[in-house]
């Protein structure tokens, strides 16, 4: 896969689909790499004509790792945030949008749709609103605006997320505790076999395998806080919210929040949808995400014709 040098760092990205075709810039979550977007998802965009852009995020995958700097216990960082002490984290979303507004610079696309999955989302909420004249439209999914009254994740989901692998873990005790993360936030009958979870997950950790960029991306999280005032309700482009009713770590309540906050949103709420990208409700995202996608380019035709 290329790479391209993205707000200082290395980027790593793979671009697919019709080359003069929009782009639609996508935004994957914590702990997660650009191979977690499913490739049936990715066909369908490029068929009905888009140009998908995916790639990692810095610390994650094989994008640049920021090794010289230390993630905060995420339990003293979010006792320092209520009471409003920050500046623990290394990075913020902040950093995190404009190296995806870098990495459109780098490719040469003046604009772009923007998905984001749960991190993503919260990133694409910043991007927007810091660069609203590079974004034709914002979907945001399973993600939510970081609001502090919003419900927590579930109290198991978060114990195993805020705890570290232990470094001397083995590749199979790894594999295990990563199992054991997907049988918490999946999709229940999600449509794929535990075999094919655990190759996929197994072609993840081959790929790269490493936690120290996870802290920092939830560090990263922590630290920007709610997103509300400054984002969110500055977002202008047309945008979408996809959730599920049954998210166990993002709460379905943190979509409705980023559609309340983001006028002429359209929310699209998914019944036995968890935290994932399921096979068995692909078909329904993918029509719900291109028929924006295809609705916003139309508007944008008839205005340059007006």
């Amino acid at each position: 896969m290329p790479s391209v040098i993205a707000n200082g760092l290395q980027i790593e990205y793979e671009a697919s689909g019709p080359e003069n075709g929009p782009a639609v810039v996508m935004i994957m979550g914590l702990a997660a790499q650009l191979t977690f977007w499913p490739p049936a998802l990715i066909q369908s965009l490029n068929e009905a004509g888009f140009r998908t852009i995916i790639f990692d995020n810095r610390d994650i995958g094989k994008s640049e790792k920021i090794h010289n700097k230390k993630a905060p216990s995420p339990f003293f960082q979010i006792l320092g945030a209520r009471m409003k002490v920050i500046g623990f984290a290394p990075y913020s979303l902040q950093d995190m949008a404009k190296d995806t507004k870098s990495l459109l610079d780098a490719l040469g696309i003046p604009e772009a749709h923007i998905v984001g999955v749960s991190m993503g989302g919260m990133i694409g909420q910043v991007l927007a609103a810091m660069y609203p004249e590079r974004i034709k439209s914002f979907t945001a999914v399973m993600s939510s605006t970081n609001n502090p009254k919003l419900p927590r994740a579930q109290k198991e989901v978060a114990k195993v997320l805020i705890s570290p692998p232990k470094p001397s873990a083995s590749p199979e005790e790894a594999l295990d505790r990563s199992m054991r993360v997907w049988d918490l936030i999946g999709t229940k009958n999600s449509g794929s076999s535990r075999e094919e979870l655990r190759a996929r997950l197994t072609a993840a950790y081959e790929r790269s395998n490493y936690p120290s960029g996870v802290r920092r991306q939830l560090a990263a999280i922590i630290e920007s806080g709610d997103l509300r005032e400054q984002w969110t309700k500055n977002v202008t482009a047309p945008t979408l919210v996809i959730h599920g009713k049954d998210d166990p770590l993002a709460h379905y309540l943190g979509g409705v929040d980023i559609s309340d906050n983001i006028e002429g949103s359209h929310l699209e709420l998914i019944e036995g949808m968890a935290h994932d990208l399921p096979k068995k409700f692909l078909p329904r995202l993918t029509s719900i995400l291109i028929d924006h996608l295809t609705t916003v380019e139309k508007e944008a035709r008839k205005t340059r014709a007006a």
